[in-house]
């Protein structure tokens, strides 16, 4: 990249986290060439009290989604009064196209869907409208909403992979850079269960008690003798110790309580009691995991159920004993978190201990206030509680009564997750500029403070939301079947995640912006191949003026026009080679705060 072109470019200071006024002056028609179209700057439309209907067989009830949206910013509201805070003004329609878009599936806007959503009619319905076609719904989507060689079918797959992608990584967690050929999970088996289950809008309650409950093979193999199920992938590997991770997880990620504390003794800061964790581990003790291997290699494993006959050697009890921090050995047999028991038998054919606790955990209060904590965490950056997978009195709620009347609502509906996504990106909140003013620059949840959503929480993308990024910016990585396109993902995802062990044993990672990561973002193979691709040629070789190729550039990375200085400075480099201007403003936009944040 040229040397001049750097140093002025930074100089200058447009590589910033805010966005500046969106507009197109430069978009390609349904063929790809490139056609000019009447650019304005962009405006907030509609009103975020407004939701276009999903369809769905569900439990009727008088409180419609525009009430429920509508309650949303009432108990938003009262909280910014209750601490003295204005809210930021409304996003622009770009800021908040490239938001929904990252949010709902994964990946930034193309220039195409851009262009397509400024020139759609406006109205109240507008904005529901685009979630409703990003969800993969037809109601109350019209066609020019559609973008070329899109339709409701091509939106609920990419809906679906990401999803299942978002949903993987919290339950199983991202692939480890180190021996991976000695893993018993299936990364793949799970995708695979989770797609299907986005395809088909499965209810959360229903995917959660086959996860829960779930029996089987992790992985597709010929060889196998049992029936494949790839949701026995959030078990297998969580039976060490007893099941300890397993009680852990599972209480954590569908409950929102941690109880993995209280193994060894009483919490210290809440009301968890030793017993409790103990009783809650005692239905996971007639599971059994049986793998199958190739020389090192795990070809697949199976998650099965087993009689159980107890640490007293009684099957009729099957009781389990722990110790206390003094030395006293206590008794445990399995009882749910709100004191309930059952038949401490542990013969299978009496009582298969996981199926009553899948049972117990989907009816329980918790569960549906635990899954939205967690969505209103994804989407607004925050979820009610910090930790989101931490409810309990200590550690009061910044909203309660939007949170429990959002479980309500949701279980209510038949934990449909799409409802629930609905609801809350047509929400005010999260309609906001995520430009703070001096009114509500006291509202930053990262200094501590319980956030109260007067502002939309500028974060980082996630690994995977920036390859599609690129992907959906470049037009590369494209090619291929969605199995080989997964396999060049989870490549390249490899150079930008760091493995590193935390206090559960487990691998864990992150993409924090350290330097290795950046060097690959500014010269790994992915950005070169943008800068060399077809795209490019095409890009530079057309008839259009250098000012609206630019223009074009970024609205392919941020959905916005450049401003007056954006524009002059890479303008002032005219007299170079025209395809290498334009390799150097892509490549600046590229690796710039403003492409690789959420705002």
């Amino acid at each position: 990249m040229n040397r001049w072109f750097k140093r002025q470019w930074f100089k200058a200071g447009c590589i910033a986290a805010a966005c500046g006024a969106v507009g197109v002056a430069l978009l390609p028609s349904g063929n790809g060439s490139l056609q000019s179209v009447n650019a304005a700057e962009l405006a907030a439309t509609g009103s975020t009290n407004t939701a276009g209907g999903i369809a769905r067989s569900t439990p009727a009830s008088a409180v419609t989604d525009n009430d429920i949206i509508a309650f949303i910013d009432e108990q938003i509201r009262k909280g910014w009064a209750d601490i003295g805070v204005k809210p930021s003004v409304k996003a622009t329609d770009g800021e908040w196209l490239r938001r929904v878009y990252l949010d709902i599936i994964g990946r930034i806007p193309t220039v195409e869907e851009v262009s397509v959503y400024l020139a759609a009619p406006g109205g109240p319905n507008k904005r529901a409208a685009v979630v409703n076609m990003l969800l993969g719904e037809t109601e109350g989507v019209d066609k020019k909403f559609y973008a070329p060689g899109h339709d409701s079918e091509s939106y609920l797959e990419e809906y679906a992979r990401s999803w299942s992608t978002t949903t993987s990584i919290l339950l199983v967690g991202r692939p480890p850079v180190r021996n991976a050929n000695r893993e018993v999970v299936s990364r793949e088996g799970m995708q695979a269960y989770l797609r299907g289950s986005y395809l088909r809008n499965k209810p959360w309650d229903k995917m959660v008690y086959e996860i829960v409950s779930a029996r089987g093979v992790t992985a597709a193999s010929e060889e196998a003798t049992g029936e494949f199920n790839g949701a026995t992938n959030f078990l297998v590997n969580k039976l060490q110790e007893n099941a300890a991770e397993a009680t852990a997880k599972t209480a954590k990620y569908f409950l929102g309580v941690q109880v993995q504390c209280t193994q060894c003794h009483n919490h210290p800061f809440n009301d968890w009691k030793q017993d409790q964790f103990w009783g809650l581990n005692a239905f996971f003790r007639q599971t059994k995991m049986v793998q199958s291997r190739n020389g090192r290699m795990v070809e697949y494993a199976t998650l099965d159920n087993q009689d159980f006959k107890g640490e007293g050697n009684n099957p009729k009890e099957a009781e389990i004993y722990y110790e206390l921090r003094n030395g006293v050995l206590q008794v445990a047999y399995p009882t749910f978190i709100d004191g309930t028991k059952i038949n401490p038998s542990g013969y299978v054919n009496e009582v298969d201990r996981r199926k009553e606790l899948a049972g117990m955990i989907i009816k329980h209060e918790n569960f549906g206030q635990a899954i939205v904590n967690r969505m209103w965490g994804h989407f607004m950056g925050y979820g009610f509680t910090k930790p989101v997978d931490d409810m309990g009195p200590h550690n009061p709620v910044s909203h309660p009564e939007l949170l429990q009347r959002l479980g309500r609502e949701f279980a209510s509906r038949g934990h449909d997750l799409k409802k629930l996504i609905h609801w809350i990106t047509l929400s005010e909140a999260y309609s906001l500029s995520s430009k703070a003013t001096p009114l509500n620059k006291k509202d930053d949840p990262s200094l501590g403070e319980k956030p109260a959503f007067s502002h939309f929480y500028v974060r980082q993308m996630e690994a995977e939301q920036l390859y599609e990024s690129l992907v959906a910016a470049t037009k590369a990585g494209l090619e291929g079947s969605y199995e080989e396109r997964a396999a060049k993902r989870n490549t390249w995802m490899s150079q930008f995640t760091i493995a590193f062990g935390n206090d559960e044993g487990t691998e864990a990672t992150t993409f924090d912006g350290t330097i290795p990561q950046v060097l690959m973002m500014m010269n790994g193979e992915l950005t070169k191949t943008a800068l060399q691709s077809q795209f490019m040629d095409n890009l530079a070789n057309h008839k259009s003026s250098l000012k609206d190729k630019i223009d074009y550039m970024y609205v392919a990375t941020l959905a916005r026009k450049p401003s007056s200085q954006e524009n002059a400075l890479a303008l002032s480099a005219r007299g170079a080679d025209e395809k290498a201007v334009l390799q150097d403003v892509f490549w600046a936009l590229l690796n710039s705060n403003e492409f690789i944040f959420n705002h």
